[in-house]
């Protein structure tokens, strides 16, 4: 049977055809090349027929990252079901939410009292279940296996949930010829390497941890699935790895360059990848400095399209805090109010055009229609992001932050983002996060580091318009993060909740 190259699996066939004995995955318990893991995916492939799960089925996964994961990952897409994976901080009520909401043919988690529990309402495997199915030995990449389902490119290959940090999880619907570009229109820009050593410490139900494994199988190198709980051991582990490829997030650079203010030795490590968070520059500056012969590559994306702009490597030095170009064969605008492109220069709403878009969210038609929108001219689809910035006349694009992070304060137009970049530049401040007005309540301004509130507030009008600086600030140790590293601003407002 013939199958459509657009595939998101396709991926792997391509590269075990190309490098059999090539390293594909790693864990903290071993290694597979990309026959082993071929092997393994079509075996956990027939144990998915065998408990039921069969083309358009969704298979919620909860789970560490680990080699099992990847397989179960490549099985489901090989046999037509819609891969579903949480994260393991998800709350319980969130996950009742998307059980619910997926509905799933099967559950699969390394946690037993998840099982226990969900096993109420659906049917239920534990992860040792898919390494069983896997084996020790992977089987060989040409074994027999069950007859497969006619695939289309227009079917669905994953749902990925939001973190639902503000409401519940709702889920972006994502089909496989949406993804494989993707992956191809990223990796066009990265430029992944056959002798790369990709070093993922991310959750493999954030999309930016996800795609690094197709973007390793893309150009045949490998993955290392980091354990996310030895926070002391990260460096050490980055060069026991070998990693020469390292995507963070601004919480995972701040503790590398902890850890390198102390170690010193070299690493293989010749580029890092930002997105999910504006990374400060401040961090961008000191990662060149403590990693030498590192390029950093900022990047700007949305779930609902994984990828809006990508900078060249060290682009910031030219155009400091811009987050790139429109990938290869998409299109970025901003626009206003009334839905008009907006000239070079001018604040407003990014709107993205592209074979990136998603099919939009599951289940969710009147919240698909209101963001995926159809230009009334030429019938295009078009993301209304509903995040704000500028394009200069080549093109770059700049970040000002999402629809409630952009207010108006004192008559002055502002946004978290610039007063967090003013607020690190600060001698003495590590890190910081801004609350925007609400209700009867200022602007907040949250810090880390070793300065008084009074002193922080001082030095930022001296760097801000008087309207931008807020009049509370915060001395905290650390700032709340979510599972994927990001700033919680929900915990922020728990947190300024008990100030009121």
């Amino acid at each position: 049977m013939s199958l459509p190259e657009d595939l998101v699996d396709q991926l792997l066939a391509r590269a075990t055809s190309s490098h059999p004995e090539a390293p594909a995955v790693r864990d903290g318990q071993g290694r597979w090349t990309y026959a082993e893991l071929t092997g393994a995916s079509r075996a956990v492939a027939a144990w998915l027929l065998g408990c039921g799960v069969a083309a358009g089925d969704r298979v919620v996964v909860r789970a560490t990252p680990s080699r099992a994961l990847i397989a179960l990952l490549y099985g489901c897409l090989r046999i037509g079901a819609v891969f579903v994976p949480v994260n393991t901080a998800m709350r319980r009520y969130q996950l009742a939410h998307v059980l619910d909401d997926a509905a799933p043919e099967l559950f699969v988690s390394d946690d037993p009292e998840q099982l226990d529990w969900a096993s109420r309402t659906v049917a239920t495997r534990p992860l040792d279940a898919v390494r069983a199915a896997a084996g020790q030995e992977p089987p060989a990449a040409d074994r027999a296996e069950p007859a497969l389902p006619e695939r289309s490119a227009a079917d669905l290959a994953l749902l990925l949930y939001t973190s639902g940090s503000t409401a519940q999880p709702k889920a972006v619907a994502c089909p496989h010829a949406a993804v494989s570009f993707a992956v191809r229109a990223v990796a066009d820009r990265l430029g992944y390497r056959p002798d790369d050593v990709v070093f993922c410490r991310l959750p493999l139900s954030f999309d930016y941890g996800l795609y690094q494994v197709f973007l390793s199988a893309l150009a045949g190198c490998e993955v290392v699935l980091a354990d996310s709980g030895s926070d002391m051991r990260l460096l050490v582990d980055v060069r026991k790895a070998g990693a020469s490829v390292v995507p963070i997030v601004p919480s995972l650079g701040g503790m590398l360059l902890t850890l390198a203010t102390r170690d010193s030795a070299p690493t293989r490590v010749r580029l890092f990848t930002n997105t999910g968070e504006h990374l400060p520059r401040h961090t961008v500056e000191q990662l060149r400095a403590r990693f030498p012969g590192a390029q950093v590559q900022l990047m700007f994306g949305t779930t609902e399209c994984k990828r809006i702009t990508i900078m060249e490597p060290d682009g910031d030095l030219a155009r400091p805090d811009s987050v790139g170009r429109a990938l290869a064969g998409t299109s970025v605008h901003v626009v206003g109010e009334d839905g008009v492109r907006l000239p070079p220069g001018q604040p407003g709403e990014i709107t993205v055009r592209g074979p990136h878009l998603m099919a939009g969210y599951w289940r969710a038609p009147e919240l698909t229609a209101r963001t995926f929108r159809s230009d009334p001219a030429s019938g295009e689809r078009v993301l209304h992001t509903g995040d704000f910035g500028h394009l200069d006349a080549q093109g770059y694009l700049y970040f000002s932050g999402r629809r409630d992070q952009v207010f108006k304060r004192r008559g002055t137009r502002t946004s978290v983002l610039e007063i967090e970049s003013a607020a690190r530049v600060l001698t003495g401040v590590r890190d910081a996060a801004v609350l925007p007005p609400s209700g009867h309540r200022d602007a907040v301004l949250y810090i880390v580091g070793d300065t008084t509130a009074e002193e922080a507030l001082t030095g930022l009008g001296e760097l801000l318009d008087p309207g931008k600086v807020p009049t509370i600030c915060r001395v905290v140790e650390a700032l709340p993060l979510t599972a994927n590293g990001k700033v919680s601003r929900q915990l922020l407002q728990e947190w300024e909740s008990e100030h009121s």
